[in-house]
C-alpha cells in the first residue's frame, strides 16, 4: 500500500481531526491506493496545478478497488479536461468575489452568508468556488466580530448560513463561541451550516458538537453534500441520525455531474438512501459553469427529462428541486420542467 500523506498531528487532536491528517494529495498515489495502474493518467496529473488534490481516507474507503469509473473517485480525481475551457464559464460563475465583509456574503435579503472556513476536508473538481480568492475571505476572530456586527446593523437578517470552504474545519470550541454570539441577536430564529465534512469524514460529529447545536437557542439546519448513494455508507447513516436526535434537521443538495449521477438509476437510489438515512433531499443543482469543469456539464434538456423520469418513480417528497444559480440573482432559479406526466 502507498505512504499516504500524513500532516502534522497535534496532541490530542480528536479523531476526526487525526482523519483530516491523513489525505491524498498526490493523484497517482490515490489511484495506487485504489490498485489501478496510474501509467495511462500520468497526463491528467497536470490539472492537479490549476486545483489541488485532497482526499482523505475515509472517503477513498468507499471508492471500488480496480474501477477508473467509480462515481466517488471521479468526482475528485484529476483529468485533462480541466484544460478546456468554454463560452459562458468563468472563475467566478456567481459573481460574489465582492464581499461587504471579508468572507461575508449578503446576497439574500434576509440571509447571509459567513465563511467560517476557507478549507475543504475533500476538494471536487467541479467546485464552484474552485479560483475564490480564499486569501483575500480568510475569517479571524476580528473578521468574525466585524461579520457580526454587520449582521447586528441589519435587522432584517435572521439567519445565518455557515459556509466556506467547509464551516466544520473550525473546532467544536470556535463553532460554539459563534452558536454563543449568535445567540444574544434576537432577530436569528436560524443557523444553516452547509457542510461536506461529515459526509467525507463521519467522525467530525462529536459529541461536544451535538450538544452545541442540541441547545442552540434557533432552529439548527445542516445541508449536506452528497452526490451518488455509494457515499453513504453504515457510518455515514448513523452521523446522520444523531443530528436527527440533536433536532437538527437534515438536507442534502446534490450537483448533477455528467457520467457520475446523471441516469435515473444513480437518482433513485441516492434520494432512497437519504431518505433512509433520515436526509431529505432538498435541491439537485445544474453545475456552476465554472472554469474547470467543463466535462461535468449535463444539458438542461437532459436535466429535465431526468427529472420527469424520477416523478414517475418516486414519491413527490423523494425527488429535489432542480435549480440553477446565476450570477448576480438574490435566489436560486428553479427550472421549468413543463408538463409533468400524470
Amino acid at each position: 500500500m502507498p505512504q499516504i500523506v500524513v500532516q502534522n498531528i497535534i496532541p490530542h487532536q480528536s479523531s476526526w481531526q487525526k482523519e483530516l491528517g491523513q489525505v491524498f494529495t498526490d493523484p497517482e498515489k490515490l489511484l495506487q491506493y485504489l490498485a489501478i495502474d496510474p501509467t495511462e493518467y500520468q497526463a491528467s496529473f497536470k490539472a492537479r496545478k490549476l486545483f489541488p488534490v485532497r482526499v482523505p481516507v475515509p472517503f477513498a474507503n468507499r471508492m471500488v478497488q480496480g474501477d477508473i469509473n467509480d462515481p466517488l473517485l471521479k468526482q475528485v480525481m484529476t483529468s485533462s479536461d480541466e484544460f478546456i475551457t468554454q463560452a459562458g464559464f468563468s472563475d467566478d460563475p456567481l459573481e460574489e468575489q465582492d464581499t461587504p465583509v471579508p468572507g461575508l456574503l449578503h446576497k439574500y435579503d434576509n440571509r447571509v452568508l459567513l465563511m467560517l472556513r476557507t478549507a475543504c476536508a475533500v476538494n471536487c473538481r467541479y467546485c464552484f468556488r474552485r479560483h475564490f480568492p480564499y486569501q483575500d475571505n480568510s475569517v479571524n476572530q476580528q473578521g468574525i466580530n466585524e461579520a457580526l456586527d454587520y449582521i447586528s446593523a441589519h435587522p432584517k437578517i435572521n439567519e445565518v448560513i455557515l459556509s466556506g470552504g467547509d464551516p466544520l474545519m473550525a473546532n467544536d470550541n470556535h463553532i460554539i463561541r459563534l452558536i454563543e454570539s449568535l445567540s444574544t441577536n434576537p432577530n436569528i430564529t436560524r443557523l444553516r451550516i452547509h457542510t461536506r465534512l461529515p459526509v467525507v469524514i463521519p467522525s467530525r460529529i462529536t459529541d461536544e458538537l451535538l450538544n452545541a447545536l442540541k441547545t442552540a437557542p434557533f432552529n439548527v439546519i445542516m445541508v449536506m453534500h452528497i452526490n451518488h448513494g455509494n457515499e453513504i455508507d453504515t457510518e455515514v447513516a448513523t452521523m446522520a441520525q444523531s443530528l436527527k436526535a440533536a433536532n437538527v434537521t437534515l438536507l442534502n443538495q446534490a450537483v448533477l455531474l455528467k457520467d457520475i449521477n446523471d441516469d435515473e438509476s444513480s437518482q433513485i437510489t441516492l434520494n432512497e438512501k437519504l431518505f433512509a438515512a433520515g436526509i431529505m433531499p432538498y435541491y439537485l443543482h445544474l453545475l456552476d459553469k465554472v472554469n474547470g469543469a467543463v466535462h461535468f456539464d449535463v444539458p438542461e434538456k437532459s436535466a429535465i427529462n431526468l427529472m420527469h423520469q424520477l416523478y414517475r418513480q418516486l414519491p413527490g417528497f423523494l425527488v429535489p428541486k432542480l435549480v440553477r444559480e446565476i450570477g448576480g440573482e438574490a435566489h436560486k432559479t428553479p427550472i421549468d420542467l413543463g408538463l409533468m406526466p400524470n
